[in-house]
C-alpha cells in the first residue's frame, strides 16, 4: 500500500515507517498535516492514511475529515486514527470525522499490520466496486456517466490559458452491420473501435450504443484534429470477422476546443453538433466546430 503517516514526533514516524517498511509498503512521513494533505490530494495512488489526532497546523480530526473529502466516492482510502489517548470520546470523535479505524499510539507492530490487512481487503472492494461504476462491459472503457465526470474535472483544473479538446467517435451505418450480420459481430466492430480509441493517450468513454467520446486534455483543435484524422483511418484499416465476410467499418468524428466560461454542456453540444455535419457531409471524415471545416477523406 501507499501510506502517508501524520505525526508532530519524528520519532513517532521512524517507528511507524520502521514497521511498515519491511512489509512492502511505500511510506510518506509528514509532521505538518497541511504539507501532508496536499501531498495525498496530488497523488492518487495513496490509498491508507495514519494520522496522529494531535497534529497541526491542521488537527488529526479535521485532516481526517478533509482527507474523506479528498477521497470522495471514486477513490478508496482507509484512514487509521491514532492518538496516545485511546478514549470512547476519541474513537467517537474520530469516526465521526472520517475515520476508518482508531489505534492507540505508539503502535504495536503485530496490531498496526492485522489492520493494514484489513485495509488493503477493504480498499481492494472499493476499487472493484467503482471500476465496476465506472466502466462500459463491453468496451472496457468509461461509462457516460464515468466520462462526463472526468470532463467536469479536467474543467476545473484548467488554468487561464490551459487547452482542452473533445472528440465524439459515432460508428457509420452501424444499425446496417447489425441487420446484416447480427449483433454479436456489431458488438466485435464497437469493441474494435473502442481498442483504436483507447491508443489516443486521452479519456475515454462509451457514450452509448455505437458512440464514443476522447477527452483530450492539454491539446487545442488542431491537434486534436490531427489526432482524430488519425483515429479515422486506423478505424477505416478495421477488418471485423464476420461468419458471412469480413465487415469494413467507418466512423465520423466532431471535435471542440473549450473556450473559456463555457459550460461542459456547451463543449459536449458543440462537438455533437460538428459530429452531425460530418454525418451529413457523406461520413467517414472530421468535423471541428471551431471553423466548421470539414477535412478530406484520406485513404
Amino acid at each position: 500500500m501507499h501510506i502517508v503517516i501524520v505525526d508532530p514526533s519524528r520519532v513517532v514516524l521512524k517507528v511507524v515507517s520502521g514497521i511498515l517498511t519491511p512489509q512492502g509498503h511505500k511510506v510518506y512521513a509528514f509532521t505538518d498535516s497541511r504539507e501532508a494533505l496536499v501531498f495525498l490530494s496530488d497523488n492518487e495512488a495513496v490509498d491508507a492514511l495514519i494520522t496522529s489526532l494531535e497534529t497541526t497546523p491542521i488537527s488529526g480530526l479535521e485532516l481526517c475529515w478533509q482527507a474523506r473529502l479528498v477521497a470522495e466516492a471514486r477513490r478508496p482510502l482507509y484512514i487509521i486514527a491514532m492518538s496516545s489517548l485511546h478514549n470512547v470520546r476519541n474513537l467517537g470523535e474520530a469516526l465521526d470525522s472520517g475515520a476508518d479505524d482508531f489505534i492507540s499510539k505508539p503502535p504495536s507492530a503485530e496490531e498496526l499490520q492485522a489492520r493494514l490487512r484489513a485495509a488493503q481487503r477493504l480498499t481492494a472492494l472499493q476499487r472493484d466496486l467503482i471500476r465496476m461504476a465506472e466502466t462500459d462491459p463491453l468496451t472496457g472503457l468509461l461509462n457516460r456517466r464515468a466520462f462526463g465526470t472526468r470532463i467536469g474535472e479536467a474543467v476545473e483544473r484548467l488554468g487561464p490559458h490551459g487547452a482542452l479538446s473533445l472528440v465524439l467517435v459515432d460508428i457509420d451505418h452501424f444499425k446496417a452491420i447489425n441487420d446484416a450480420h447480427g449483433h454479436d459481430v456489431g458488438d466485435l466492430a464497437i469493441q474494435a473501435v473502442a481498442g483504436e480509441i483507447a491508443r489516443d493517450g486521452g479519456v475515454a468513454g462509451r457514450l452509448g450504443g455505437e458512440e464514443f467520446g476522447l477527452l483530450l486534455p492539454g491539446q487545442d483543435a488542431i491537434a486534436a484534429t490531427e489526432i482524430a484524422q488519425g483515429l479515422r483511418q486506423r478505424c477505416q484499416a478495421l477488418i471485423v470477422k464476420a461468419p458471412r465476410a469480413p465487415v469494413r467499418l467507418t466512423c465520423s468524428l466532431g471535435i471542440s476546443e473549450w473556450s473559456e466560461g463555457e459550460t461542459v454542456d456547451g463543449l459536449m453540444k458543440r462537438a455533437d453538433i460538428a459530429l452531425y455535419d460530418a454525418k451529413a457531409t457523406g461520413r467517414n471524415c472530421v468535423v471541428t466546430s471551431r471553423t466548421d471545416f470539414v477535412l478530406a477523406k484520406t485513404g
